[in-house]
């Protein structure tokens, strides 16, 4: 999509942007008025100041590289060029950060075992709040066998 001002320039245009995450979002980039007309085909695509960093090869992103932890998560990501992201990794295990240049591929793949990883927090959460509810209850009932708790405690 690409705007134009009253001159029949154009001002700014839409690009749509697919996340590791599968979600697609639209990022609208503004022409500077001092800019020179672009050609149609230049202008839908993102402006660029350099190249486009290389990506770096094809690795594990949850594995740190110090520790060998599978405990990584990403702190920032964004866009680097057409095909790659730059991400912030983190490691919880030893506190090193780092940063690269990955694949769309690469990020994918990170992004699906961090969606295993989600649900695997979320499945132990669910097996605790059970074990402790239901220690709780036993715990309740313990009292009301044992006549501990009165209906004046109410």
């Amino acid at each position: 999509m690409r705007n134009v001002d009253g001159n029949g320039e154009q001002t700014h245009y839409v690009k749509r942007v697919l996340l590791p995450s599968g979600k697609t979002i639209e990022v609208v980039y503004f022409r500077d008025s001092g800019d020179v007309a672009e050609p149609a085909e230049a202008a839908l695509q993102a402006p660029r100041t350099t190249e486009d960093p290389p990506a770096e090869t094809h690795q594990d992103l949850h594995v740190c590289m110090e520790c060998t932890s599978e405990l990584v998560y990403p702190v920032e990501w964004e866009e680097s060029g057409e095909e790659n992201w730059s991400v912030l990794l983190h490691c919880p295990n030893c506190d090193v950060y780092r940063e690269g240049v990955f694949t769309q591929h690469t990020v994918e793949v990170f992004d699906e075992e961090l969606d295993r990883g989600a649900d695997a927090l979320a499945r132990d959460y669910k097996r605790l709040m059970r074990a402790n509810m239901s220690e709780e209850i036993d715990r309740f009932a313990g009292a009301l066998d044992s006549g501990a708790i009165l209906p004046e405690d109410f």
